[in-house]
């Protein structure tokens, strides 16, 4: 008998519907999102027909979910969020969003345009590792840069002069110089000698001079932070910029 499922993935279970090649429900349940869980789903389907036989429609292109589908050898299709969003009008009885409707929709969707979708091919564990590495070097610039924007938006509040003191906020020169200056008043008895000895130490490779550089810190707007606020500000900001400075190898 042919079958069509459609599995909506949840954190901490996910929903499953089998439908046949008529669009009539033959089984629905949902299945924990642990060791046991996953092993009972693919008990469970294989019930219903050989894993090379059965397609699996999900919104999801990878994950251990995923993953433990296709070595288990069942023929996954990733469906885009946008595709069952625009399909869900069709199916009245189950138009309100819930997991079990959801499930259906993806096993009909499979049932009706499986022809159109591509299913995932196994992989070997050198692109699984690539694969990865990629996502997760993407995950830690994605942070980086959520934190470069929480210390720009912190400086703002309180030092400008600073925040604006070099081209990127997020570069060694700038964490350095909020490592040695987190403050407006720590950063007070600093003149041209001071600073050039600290441009030179962190290679500094821009076009501005060395009073250039001093005289757009000291042109900056001045805080109206009291002394408290601005030393628990600098604190903070000397701690963000310890942390994206932090190197990770990958």
């Amino acid at each position: 008998m042919t079958i069509f499922v459609g599995l909506d993935w949840g954190g901490s279970s996910h929903a499953v519907c089998i439908v046949d090649a008529a669009g009539k429900v033959l089984d629905h349940f949902v299945v924990a999102h642990d060791r046991d869980g996953l092993a009972n789903l693919i008990a469970r389907l294989r019930r219903h027909g050989r894993p090379e036989e059965t397609p699996i429609a999900i919104e999801r292109p990878s994950g251990l979910l995923v993953d433990a589908l296709v070595d288990a050898g069942f023929i996954v299709t990733p469906v885009h969020p946008n595709i069952v969003k625009a399909c869900r009008p069709r199916y009245r009885a189950v138009a309100a969003k819930s997991d079990p409707g959801d499930a259906y929709i993806l096993a009909d969707i499979l049932r009706t345009d499986g022809h159109r979708l591509t299913p995932l091919r196994p992989q070997s564990d050198a692109i699984k590792a690539l694969r990865a590495l990629v996502r997760g070097r993407d995950d830690l610039v994605a942070t980086r840069l959520g934190l470069a924007n929480q210390l720009r938006a912190l400086l703002e509040s309180f030092w400008p002069g600073a925040a604006g003191l070099f081209a990127d906020i997020a570069s060694p020169i700038a964490l350095a110089f909020l490592q040695r200056y987190p403050t407006p008043e720590s950063a007070n008895r600093l003149g041209e000698k001071r600073m050039a000895a600290f441009l030179a130490q962190n290679q500094y490779c821009g076009r501005r001079s060395v009073a250039d550089v001093l005289g757009r810190l000291r042109a900056a707007p001045t805080t109206m932070a009291a002394e408290a606020e601005a030393d628990a500000k600098g604190e903070l900001a000397r701690a963000i910029a310890a942390r994206i400075g932090t190197k990770v190898c990958l």
